[in-house]
């Protein structure tokens, strides 16, 4: 019997085909998973051993861990102005155990169940750390924390964060709970100078820390996340906002009942604020510190042992805080205010060199500890006619005007589209008739600064402002060159600089270098400017502010004393309600600001109101008095395409022969006794002074 041929099942042998190529891709994927974990085993291990090996060591005891380098800024003459990182420590039975709940609560809930790391934590943050280039997740534990003060390097990597989880499996192998605890209260950073929870319920409560009632406990326990946003001292808001986190946590934890939470909740903690300022250049020291810690982190300037060398004087810092207390002074007995009355006036003063940008001093208002809010440079109020140079300047570069040309100062009414018409006045609400801009800006004359600006647009105008070095908003309205958008003193000190320049913008600065605990220098200030202005144009406005304190409403510098080369510019607000002065030398610029922080207007005993040139040219007078002590005289250096011509203020034009005279003196008298002809001098470029016979170029 033949054999019979028999036709495959092709479905059949497909599976079979199948299961063979899965059976296939198991065992491959077993094998390759036994050898991929004996890799990651294997390197884990080389990793931790390498890591290991330079790991610190543990200090005996655990509370030695705090004994981390102190950070130092020095001044510019190399004096010190404050220690970092100052600590006093206590045990921890003499804590407030309100603290250590909520302290424990909302840093670290599961600190007592824990073995140093908070596994879901470390697994999110080395996800964000690996995938995520730039980001670095803290995932820290109270333990880990805590084991960050034997690194005295700054790296923000997933290695550091490695070598701190050892360091934190290590500290939790050799101590007690107890002891992590109170090495690691005693050395939190809560701001305001206070490191370590005595040091802190001493500053902000002027008591032991194991007096803290449950209110203050959580307050203070919400600090040291951010201590510079939360500082009760400015924010207090924000600090009570974020105690009542720390109270919900308080109660999700299981350490307090909602009841207790709620009562607590009632009390708002009242801070105290006694103190004596006894740092010299505190609100200048705040902005330091803040600007470090935003650059490398809190924890580096505070327990990195970091050198910080600044810009401020300890000599015009002294200068600017004895002007400043000496000038409101003066101004109480003007206005009439006792004493012991609470609602007194407030003044801010920022000094900056010209050639560099560096802050030299910096006052943020009469009495640091009554008041730690910086006007300097956190205030920001209307310039008034403070900010005319940048219009004029605008002008100039844009238009082709320049100092000889004459406009009509006279009642004008510009409309605005969609809005009612505007209708800018003079200050003293007299008019001057054709005059040229120069005399118009030693006037102070507004009529003048906005027809300008209806010419050159708004936006001009600011675009000139922020190139000279005006951070804060300003409003695209006409009004802008009325100084209507508020400025902070510390823009229009550095503002100004770029005039005293001849257009070169230096960026302020408040430190020249940085070195860490090994002296290795972390940064180092290059001084390099850039051009903003023109050179000519720039002159030619620094010119026409010298007339403002030679003869225009600055002229109390002069009769005060201050005759050194100099150029600035008053500001007085509508109502008397901000008082201004901004003038500099060739070498220093200084901003001056007085003014009630409510918007109260500023007025004397017979309510007269006080201008720039009285509330703010006499504290800028006394500084600068002192500040050029010893410096030589150096005067405006003109450029080449600058040359000096006398003309008429009312025409533009040289006077005519038989017409002699000094600057701003009147020449000739008509019948009725009024004065005929006032000459001046302006600084003009080629060709700008173009005078037909007997002919005003005067604007309609």
């Amino acid at each position: 019997m033949g054999r019979v041929a028999v036709e495959p099942y092709p479905e059949r042998d497909r599976s079979l085909k199948l299961w063979r190529a899965i059976c296939i891709a198991l065992r491959m994927m077993l094998y390759t998973g036994i050898l991929a974990a004996g890799i990651g085993l294997t390197v884990a291990c080389v990793l931790v051993i390498q890591v290991s090996r330079d790991l610190p060591k543990l200090p005996t005891p655990l509370s030695r861990i705090i004994e981390t380098p102190q950070s130092l800024i020095y001044g510019a003459d190399g004096q010190m102005l404050a220690v970092l990182g100052v600590r006093e420590a206590v045990p921890l039975d003499m804590v407030s155990p309100n603290f250590i709940k909520a302290i424990v609560a909302v840093e670290d809930h599961r600190f007592f169940e824990h073995h140093g790391i908070n596994k879901l934590r470390i697994i999110k943050g080395l996800y964000i750390t690996l995938f995520k280039p730039g980001q670095i997740q803290g995932a820290s534990t109270i333990t880990q924390q805590l084991a960050k003060n034997l690194f005295f390097s700054f790296e923000q990597t997933w290695q550091r964060k490695f070598k701190e989880m050892l360091v934190a499996f290590q500290i939790e192998a050799s101590c007690t709970k107890e002891e992590v605890l109170e090495a690691y209260i005693n050395q939190i950073h809560f701001g305001a100078g206070a490191q370590g929870i005595e040091k802190a319920a001493r500053t902000f409560f002027s008591k032991s820390a194991g007096e803290l009632d449950l209110a203050e406990a959580a307050l203070l326990a919400g600090l040291p996340k951010s201590p510079t946003y939360y500082n009760p001292f400015r924010h207090y808001e924000r600090a009570l906002a974020r105690r009542d986190v720390v109270l919900g946590r308080m109660v999700s934890s299981g350490f307090i009942t909602p009841e207790t939470a709620e009562q607590a909740l009632k009390i708002q903690p009242r801070i105290h604020k006694k103190r004596i300022d006894a740092r010299t250049g505190s609100y200048f020291l705040d902005v330091l510190i803040q600007e470090l810690s935003e650059r490398y982190g809190e924890d580096v300037v505070f327990h990195g042992g970091i050198k910080v060398y600044a810009t401020l004087s300890p000599r015009l810092q002294a200068k600017a805080e004895k002007a400043v207390r000496e000038g409101l002074n003066r101004l109480d007995k003007l206005m009439g205010i006792d004493v012991d009355d609470p609602d007194k006036p407030q003044a801010a003063l920022v000094a900056v060199e010209t050639v560099s940008g560096a802050v030299t001093a910096m006052v943020g208002g009469r009495n640091y500890y009554a008041s730690e809010f910086n006007r300097a440079v956190s205030a920001k109020r209307q310039a008034g006619s403070g900010f005319k140079p940048f219009v004029y300047y605008t002008a100039f570069n844009t238009l082709g005007m320049h100092p000889a040309t004459v406009m009509n100062d006279r009642p004008i009414v510009i409309p605005l589209a969609g809005a009612p018409q505007w209708r800018p006045q003079n200050f003293n609400k007299q008019y001057k008739g054709p005059v040229i801009l120069k005399q118009a800006l030693i006037s102070s004359i507004n009529t003048i600064a906005a027809q300008i600006v209806t010419r050159t647009g708004p936006s001009a105008v600011i675009d000139t402002a922020k190139a000279c070095g005006i951070r804060s908003p300003l409003a695209n309205v006409y009004s802008v060159a009325l100084g209507t958008s508020g400025v902070t003193v510390f823009d229009m000190a550095s503002a100004f600089a770029s005039f005293a320049t001849l257009g070169i913008r230096h960026d302020p600065f408040l430190f020249w270098r940085v070195e860490d605990a090994r002296g290795r220098i972390l940064y180092e200030r290059i001084v390099k400017g850039r051009r903003v202005m023109d050179p000519g144009v720039s002159f030619q406005v620094v010119d026409m502010m010298t007339g403002v304190v030679d003869a225009g409403s600055g002229r109390s510098v002069r009769q005060l004393g201050f005759h050194r080369p100099a150029a600035g510019k008053t500001g007085t607000t509508n109502d008397y309600k901000d008082a201004w002065f901004t003038g500099f030398t060739p070498s220093l610029s200084t901003a001056v600001w007085v003014g009630f922080d409510h918007n109260k207007p500023l007025r004397d005993k017979r309510g007269r109101g006080i201008t720039g040139g009285k509330g703010a040219a006499p504290i800028w007078t006394d500084f600068m008095i002192q500040a050029m002590e010893g410096e030589p005289e150096r005067d405006f250096q003109p450029p080449e395409n600058i040359s000096f011509k006398t003309v008429d203020t009312a025409t533009g034009c040289p006077p005519r022969p038989q017409i002699t005279g000094g600057e701003l003196e009147p020449i000739g008298v008509d019948p009725g006794g009024h004065q005929t002809v006032k000459l001046i001098s302006v600084a003009v470029k080629p060709g700008q002074i173009n005078c037909p016979e007997e002919k005003d170029d005067t604007d309609p």
